[in-house]
């Protein structure tokens, strides 16, 4: 699995990164541009007030001029109203093309993740996944809204404001500009120092998240073997690991804002002595220094303001870089470009020179398949009989390219199913696995999640689905409290574990597919059940070209023939009879089978 440590690379430049952003932004770039625009205006409001008390302490208050006064308060007041508008209209603009913007980056993930392979999610830690889809993609939506819009209207308020203090006096100004520089000192060396930090943070976060999830997933083995305070244990260090980051980040966000808040009071005393000074020498006149010591108050906020504005925009690239790591993975099973169409499928599935092996191996590792020559004629079922690391699983997940073949080809009819689109693809081949993944969601969405042709309660959407269910033993699923309709728990966890078999056998049965893939689908049955299941797949499977790992010699009797295979080779087909008396190997095999059955049945019979 892949995890913080896997995943750190050398980062690009902030500006890069957050370029990244673009194609999502680029609809609502006129409306937080209308934002930034608002934001400026109510900046440059604020800085004429300034201006304006000049003017009044330098004429009406000197004069004593009551009228006069009244009306440059009023004028003062008027200032701060249309700045309050302007403000606003910031938030007006920019909040909702911003949630778009989370909107489309949400469903582009998620869209992202369904389309990778299953090796990719081999390799990933779902908690990682989970964290960027929601943490990440919510703090960019801020930081669109906010953060950015504010850091370059401070930024560009922070220049006009500067250059505005030169007005009254270029000593004055200077000092001012010269106590304030070692804050761009101060704010490089703090990018370098957050970046890492906010990365680990999120990083560690996207860890902690995949240990709550594992522990919630499997509470009931933790609870099985009490070893609940491992657990907790485990979650405690990643938790305190977490912590340590989090105060580290505390304390260089401390550091910058000892300078934003330090080197502004230094600047204001220093040039409250110079204007002293300078008055004193009748080189500026008091309304002007009153003016100037508004403007430079005024200033405070957005000068202030970088530190943290800096810290956001740290997090927004951070934020960016861990969703493009997964945007950037290579997606190797896709559509062909010139695809293929099966008009009338017969079901003939042919494994010609299959070679395979996981993108993870090492280099000398040996393949797992190694040269597999398997043809199943129309309607034919075949079972798949071997030890344990025989290659039976990673043979399954071919047909329907839930991997790709490492050298060789899968057939079906004569066609390389690399060569059709995976949509066309599925419909004609459909899996059941030994572990039976359900949804939260009713009973009768489970069962026809392959059926995307039907529409839900159509009498024939009905039929399918009592077929279905009749095949799979499911009728227990009419005593549920809304037959079904009843919504499952997460992941059916609510269900036993064979319960949960049928309902996936019963979703494999009732998307009719031409070729179908059974990976040891009734091994959670007791032998009565399967037995049951297994006469009624027998019909359905007179038409149905089938592949079926066995781990049973009775799953074994409901193939045409079987197929041995030793060390990811198919060393021997024929019927079961035939490989009984010819391999001395499947003897072998097969003895073993027949131990495990006896050790269930006694085991049932004892219960």
């Amino acid at each position: 699995m892949t995890s913080s440590s896997d995943m750190r690379r050398r980062p690009p430049s902030t500006l890069r990164s957050l370029a990244r952003l673009l194609p999502f932004a680029r609809p609502v770039i006129p409306r937080l541009i209308l934002g930034a625009v608002s934001a400026l205006v109510a900046s440059l409001l604020a800085l004429a007030i300034p201006l304006v008390l000049e003017a009044i302490v330098g004429g009406p208050i000197a004069s004593k001029d009551v009228t006069l006064i009244v009306w440059g308060a009023v004028g003062i007041f008027a200032l701060g109203l249309a700045e309050a508008v302007m403000v606003w209209l910031r938030r007006w603009f920019v909040l909702g093309p911003a949630t778009m913007v989370e909107y489309e980056l949400r469903q582009t993930f998620y869209s992202r993740l369904q389309r990778l392979p299953v090796a990719f999610h081999d390799r990933w830690q779902s908690g990682q996944l989970l964290s960027r889809m929601m943490q990440d993609i919510s703090m960019l939506r801020r930081w669109l809204a906010f953060g950015l819009v504010l850091l370059v209207v401070n930024m560009m308020t922070i220049v006009v404001g500067a250059a505005l203090l030169f007005r009254w006096h270029w000593a004055l100004g200077t000092v001012f500009i010269i106590v304030s520089a070692p804050l761009w000192i101060a704010g490089y060396r703090f990018e370098k120092s957050y970046g890492t930090l906010a990365r680990r943070s999120q990083d560690q976060a996207g860890d902690l998240a995949t240990s709550v999830e594992e522990s919630v997933h499997g509470i009931r083995v933790l609870k099985a073997f009490g070893r609940g305070k491992m657990a907790l244990q485990k979650f405690t260090r990643q938790a305190e690991s977490l912590q340590e980051t989090e105060i580290a980040k505390a304390r260089a966000l401390g550091w910058i804002w000892f300078w934003l808040v330090l080197l502004p009071d230094i600047a204001f005393a220093l040039c409250l002595g110079v204007g002293i000074y300078l008055s004193a020498l009748g080189q500026i006149s008091m309304p002007e220094l009153v003016a100037f010591f508004a403007m430079a108050t005024i200033l405070r906020w957005p000068v202030e303001s970088i530190g943290f504005l800096f810290s956001f925009t740290l997090d927004a690239r951070t934020a960016t870089d861990r969703l493009f790591e997964v945007y950037d993975e290579q997606n190797t099973i896709t559509d062909p470009e010139h695809p293929t169409t099966l008009r009338e499928p017969r079901g003939e599935l042919v494994f010609d020179g299959v070679h395979f092996r996981y993108q993870d191996a090492r280099p000398n590792e040996p393949d797992l398949l190694r040269g597999i020559d398997l043809a199943l004629r129309p309607g034919e079922t075949m079972a798949l009989v071997g030890l344990t690391g025989s290659g039976k699983t990673s043979l399954t997940t071919l047909p329907g390219r839930l991997y790709d073949v490492t050298e060789g080809r899968v057939l079906i009819d004569g066609v390389d199913v690399r060569d059709l689109t995976l949509a066309e693809l599925r419909t004609h081949v459909g899996m059941a696995f030994e572990d039976a993944t359900l949804f939260s969601q009713s009973i009768r969405d489970n069962i026809l999640l392959g059926r995307e042709d039907l529409i839900p309660g159509s009498p024939e959407a009905e039929a399918v689905l009592k077929e279905a269910l009749q095949v799979a033993q499911a009728a227990f699923v009419y005593d549920l409290p809304d037959g079904v309709d009843t919504i499952i728990g997460e992941e059916g966890l609510s269900l036993s574990g064979g319960q949960r078999q049928r309902l996936a056998l019963a979703r494999a049965v009732a998307a009719r597919p031409a070729v179908l893939v059974l990976d040891d689908p009734l091994s959670a049955l007791d032998v009565d059940t399967e037995a049951l299941v297994e006469d009624a797949l027998r019909e359905v499977l007179r038409e149905t070209t089938a592949l079926v790992v066995a781990h049973r010699p009775s799953t074994v009797a409901l193939a045409d023939r079987v197929a041995l295979l030793e060390k990811g080779r198919v060393t021997a087909v024929g019927t079961h009879s035939e490989l009984l008396r010819d391999s001395e190997h499947y003897r072998h095999v097969i003895s073993s089978l027949e131990d495990d059955e006896n050790r269930q049945r006694e085991t049932e019979v004892n219960l």
